[in-house]
């Protein structure tokens, strides 16, 4: 079974990324697997309560994933799969591809503020020559409707 792997955070274009996966998966037999990544700087100041914050963050984590995959499950026929790592974006997005040969697309979702695509877009296609999979990239300002065109 290919997954689609897609990255849960907290911006705005998250959305559409996850809305592409769950569509792709649903149309093409596959599944999703959604990574969250907790950033290890998010604790370094706070040694003493470091693991009640960790498990705060996984909490809050878990919880938005849920609405996700409420909607995976009720609208594309998706149970989705939650994977949480600690660490940076970029290597824990690589570690996941290379620990899960299941894993056959990596989907992201495009910025489109003037900063440009966002930090993640941005890194992992300068590397996209060497990935173990290919990436797709879904821009943030695409409605439902040409998602579900195009997908």
């Amino acid at each position: 079974m290919r997954k689609f792997l897609v990255v849960l955070d907290d911006t705005r274009e998250c959305l559409n990324a996850m809305r592409f996966a769950a569509m792709r998966a649903a149309r093409t037999n596959g599944a999703v697997q959604v990574l969250s990544i907790i950033s290890p700087a998010d604790f370094g100041a706070w040694i003493g309560v470091g693991d009640i914050m960790r498990e705060e963050a996984r909490e809050r984590i878990e919880v938005h994933f849920e609405v996700f995959a409420k909607w995976m499950r009720d609208r594309q026929g998706i149970d989705p799969e939650l994977v949480i790592r600690e660490g940076e974006a970029v290597p824990e997005i690589m570690a996941q591809i290379r620990d899960d040969p299941e894993i056959g697309v990596l989907v992201l979702g495009a910025g489109t503020d003037t900063k440009g695509p966002g930090p993640l877009v941005t890194a992992l296609t300068k590397q996209a020559g060497s990935l173990p999979v290919p990436i797709t990239i879904v821009p943030g300002d695409l409605s439902k409707e040409r998602l579900e065109a195009i997908t």
